[in-house]
Parts: C-alpha cells; sequence; structure tokens
C-alpha cells in the first residue's frame, strides 16, 4: 500500500512541475504559437498580445523625454522608432510620408487576460495634439487587426492627425515576435478612415465616438459569428446588420448619410482571414465593452498583467495551491 501511494505521489508530482514551470505571465497564449501549421485555416485564431511592454516614438517627434512621462514610460518599457518606411510597410505601401511626419508616439502594455484593447490619448503639455482619432477608434481598430489585451497611450508633442500612431501598435508587435496579418490590418486601417466622417459630423456629442465604433464592433462580432458556422455574408447583408446596430445605439439617423465608407470597410473585414478567427468574437467583446460606455479621451490607466489585481491573485493562488500541495507529500512521510 505503501508502494502505491509513493508511486502515486512521484507521478503526481512530475505531473505538478511541468504545470507549476509555466510561468503566471504566460498564461496568455499566443495565436502565432497555434496558427504555424493551420495559418489559412477559418478555425485559426487571429488575435495577439503582448509578452511585455512597448513605447514607440514617431521619428519626427521631439521632446522625447516628456514623451515618456506623458506615456507612462519606465526601465521596463522597450524602445522602438516609427519610421516612414514603417508606415509604408503598416498603412500606406504607396504613400510619401516622411520620417519627419511621424510625430505620434505610443506607448503599448499588456494587460488582463478579457481585458480586450483599452487606450487613453493623453495631452502634451496641456494641448490636445492628436486632433483627429478618437480613443474610441483606436481601440476597435487595433481589436480588428488582431490585438487584444493591452492598453494603448498616444500623445504627440505637436498637433497631427493621429492616424500614424497604429504604425508604432503594429511594429511593437512584430517585435514581439508575432507576424500580423496583412490583410487584417489593412481593413483596420481603412475602418479608420471610414468612420472618421461621421465622427467629425457628431463631434458635438461626446459619446458619439463609443457608440459609433461599439455598433462597428458588433457588426464585426456577428460577422464573425456567421462565418463560423459556414455562411458568407453578402454587402446587403452587412449593411442591414450594420443598420440594426447603429439602431440599436441609438444613432441611425445621426449616421446613415455617413455609412457607405463603413460598409466598404466592413466588407473587406468580411474578406479578412480575422473574420473566420475562432477566437475574434470573445475577444471584440471584450473591446466593444470598453468603447460603447466611454467618452473623451481616457479609458483606462496602463498596467502590466503581473503588477494587476488579476495578475497578483493569480500569483497568490498559484503559490497557495503549491503551499497545499507540499504538505499532502509531507504528511505521507511524517
Amino acid at each position: 500500500m505503501r508502494s502505491r501511494k509513493l508511486s502515486t505521489i512521484l507521478l503526481t508530482s512530475t505531473l505538478t512541475m511541468a504545470l507549476v514551470a509555466t510561468p503566471v505571465s504566460q498564461v496568455i497564449v499566443h495565436a502565432d504559437d497555434q496558427v504555424a501549421t493551420s495559418t489559412s485555416s477559418a478555425s485559426s485564431t487571429q488575435t495577439h498580445t503582448l509578452n511585455k511592454s512597448y513605447v514607440v516614438y514617431g521619428a519626427g517627434a521631439a521632446d522625447k523625454d516628456e514623451l515618456s512621462n506623458i506615456l507612462g514610460v519606465n526601465s521596463d518599457f522597450t524602445t522602438l522608432t516609427a519610421t516612414a518606411s514603417d508606415y509604408q510597410k503598416y498603412i500606406n505601401a504607396n504613400d510619401s510620408t516622411t520620417n519627419a511626419a511621424m510625430v505620434s508616439s505610443v506607448s503599448i502594455v499588456p494587460t488582463d487576460p478579457g481585458s480586450g484593447v483599452k487606450v487613453n490619448v493623453k495631452k502634451f503639455n496641456g494641448q490636445s495634439n492628436i486632433t483627429k482619432v478618437t480613443a474610441q477608434q483606436y481601440a476597435m481598430v487595433a481589436q480588428m487587426a488582431g490585438v487584444t489585451d493591452v492598453t494603448i497611450t498616444v500623445s504627440a508633442n505637436r498637433p497631427v492627425s493621429g492616424e500614424s500612431a497604429l504604425t508604432g501598435v503594429y511594429k511593437a508587435l512584430s517585435e514581439d515576435g508575432i507576424n500580423l496579418n496583412n490583410q487584417n490590418t489593412q481593413s483596420a486601417n481603412q475602418m479608420l478612415s471610414a468612420t472618421n466622417d461621421a465622427i467629425n459630423a457628431n463631434k458635438g456629442d461626446s459619446s458619439y465616438p463609443g457608440k459609433l465604433m461599439a455598433a462597428v464592433g458588433d457588426t464585426t462580432k456577428q460577422i464573425n459569428k456567421q462565418k463560423r458556422q459556414g455562411e458568407q455574408p453578402t454587402q446587403v447583408q452587412i449593411e442591414n446588420i450594420l443598420n440594426q446596430n447603429l439602431k440599436k445605439q441609438n444613432i441611425y439617423n445621426e449616421t446613415k448619410n455617413h455609412t457607405t465608407t463603413i460598409i466598404n470597410a466592413l466588407v473587406q473585414f468580411n474578406n479578412a482571414p480575422i473574420s473566420s478567427s475562432k477566437d475574434y468574437s470573445s475577444h471584440v467583446t471584450d473591446t466593444i465593452n470598453n468603447v460603447k460606455n466611454s467618452t473623451g479621451d481616457m479609458m483606462n490607466k496602463a498596467k502590466q498583467f503581473l503588477n494587476s489585481k488579476d495578475g497578483k491573485a493569480a500569483q497568490q493562488q498559484a503559490q497557495s495551491w503549491w503551499d497545499r500541495f507540499v504538505n499532502w507529500i509531507q504528511r505521507f512521510f511524517n
């Protein structure tokens, strides 16, 4: 009997050590690890988070010391520079942007699993220098490109539209070892431009960007569910879904004259691999919840997973479980 108990203990110990050997910070599984053998499969995952924090300064950004304070940067961040060639790689291959025009800078921090994308657009010395793109646009567009469970902070040392800031987000993910799909990023980039007119036409309503991007997110979620069921939504169906979601957000009348470009961007999303991703619906739901009730530029305070409430709880739980296991082992030898 004692021999059988010892065998059980040894087997359990082996399994336990294999499990405990996985760091808490690796609870998040990178999708690229899963799709390496089936990148074209409709069931593959297309969403990613980060292993660590990054700050990406625009090549034309000045006052980087002040920017680092605004972006919440510390010694744990890896520093990168977004150049004109990066913009052409990730945003628009035919654009003639120069390094001097790359001013928007971003920090991107991994957060708790299930937190989706949150974005803070911060002032520089009291000035709102991101003049065109809203926090809610950044958040939903990043999610559509395949980014999740991060907090992104954006700022600029002089007035700029802010459209190039996504370059820094994409570059950080590339540096982290993630190969974002070009079709996914291009459909997301198109949505950024497509929603500008509607938001500008309703700039007197601070809640409008969140409602619009929630409607867009809900539409992409429904497209994803249909694709996962083997259906292929038509443009007419996508338009009907969008209109229903605009009505649900009570902004149909305010938006109906600006939907053509949004529908075209949704059609491009429908043709991108992420629209069939098995994990897209759950992740976009998290980001929809972030944007739909948000107003203004601040959606979240940046925090890394291991410093977050959930991260600390996970570490404490793991330590508590290990202590109980050791006590259980010791009972057999006392």
